[in-house]
């Protein structure tokens, strides 16, 4: 299994993760909290992430 990019749906209490193989075949579809993920990610090969966040959970992390 070969990761070629993630992409990160950043949520209010969870976090959901597709990974994609290079040909775009879905490799990885995963529901995570903040602590989940960051141990999920460590281990995995370098490769392009792109995050998603929605303007309204942006506004409530900003202080």
């Amino acid at each position: 299994m070969q990761i070629h990019s993630i992409g990160i749906d950043l949520g209010k209490t969870t976090l959901h993760l597709v990974a994609l193989g290079a040909a775009g075949q879905v490799l990885v579809k995963k529901k995570f909290t903040q602590k989940q993920l960051l141990a999920y990610t460590a281990n995995l090969q370098t490769s392009l992430i792109g995050l998603e966040v929605r303007p309204r959970a942006y506004r409530r992390v900003q202080p």
